[in-house]
């Protein structure tokens, strides 16, 4: 994601630049480190409370949250978020006839740690927190997530996951770009980068690669994907306007929407932005009982 400069940053930009030419693989540790290293974020008011419940993922207590009756709509935070992000969306979707389920990802809001320790996430792990809801919750006949949410949603799907119709707000496309600014970010080179992505596909058993939803979309034989709606903000300072812009272009059967100055977090409250993320989960309730 965007990344600025700060005192500490800059101190540590020495420590890497010595780490890269002398030590990568100490370095590559920690870089993996503050990667997966989870920042805090303000804790926001809750909606009139729902059902509250549990599921149980790779031994870690997901929490949940549900409201009302009729086709289930998912709603997935990004990171460093929580459930509570996309309370906004809650009472539009009861009453346009769904049941909505909420989550916390693993270290993410009153969910469990994840297995990388407390305030440490996995992107894996937001996609099988959400696999592993819809299984216990029911079919997911419409999804809306955001910011790395997204990106895990847009994975879930493209591993094989039902849904019916999807909203990706703020989503990454591929997160390999964001590793080289990373890097950039920190002052460390290829010797580190390249330990740490070995790290990270090691921890998570998969192939960086898969998590280029870009590549997958293109060439993905799961059929078919649903229906989407990309919503960026031009100005987004944490996920690039491009990437949506890709998304919707990469994605078989995807509309695009364009917002300007709402950045990367107002974009949730937005009445635009919630009016037609309900809209476009609500057609196709109004129009099949099951996701396609």
């Amino acid at each position: 994601m965007a990344f600025e400069k700060s005192t500490i940053v800059r101190s540590m930009n020495l420590l890497f630049w010595v780490l890269e030419r002398a030590a990568p693989k100490p370095g590559a540790v920690l870089a993996e480190r503050l990667w997966c290293t989870i920042p805090g974020s303000a804790k926001l008011a809750a909606a009139d409370p729902g059902e509250r419940f549990t599921v149980r993922v790779n031994g870690v207590h997901v929490v949940a949250e549900a409201w009302g009756d009729g086709p289930a709509v998912y709603l997935m935070h990004g990171w460093g978020g929580s459930r509570r992000q996309l309370d906004p969306f809650v009472a539009p979707l009861v009453a346009a006839g769904h049941r909505v389920i909420s989550l916390d990802a693993p270290s993410h809001g009153e969910s469990g740690p994840g297995t990388f320790g407390p305030r440490r996430g996995l992107l894996t792990e937001f996609s099988e927190a959400l696999a592993a809801t819809v299984a216990v919750a029911g079919p997911a006949h419409g999804l809306i997530a955001h910011s790395l949410g997204g990106t895990a949603a847009a994975i879930a799907m493209l591993d094989g996951l039902p849904v019916g119709q999807a909203v990706l707000i703020s989503a990454m496309g591929d997160p390999a770009p964001y590793t080289v600014e990373f890097a950039r970010w920190l002052g460390f080179g290829e010797r580190i980068r390249s330990g740490f992505l070995r790290r990270l596909e090691k921890r998570v058993g998969r192939a960086f690669g898969d998590f280029d939803v870009l590549s997958r979309a293109r060439e993905t034989e799961v059929t078919p994907l649903p229906p989407l709606l990309v919503v960026h903000d031009r100005k987004d300072r944490e996920v690039h306007y491009r990437d949506g812009q890709e998304l919707a272009m990469a994605w078989p059967s995807a509309e695009l929407l364009s917002t300007v100055g709402l950045g990367h977090r107002r974009i949730l409250s937005d009445p635009e932005v919630i009016t037609r993320a309900v809209n476009h989960v609500a057609a196709m309730a109004s129009s099949s009982g099951t996701p396609r």
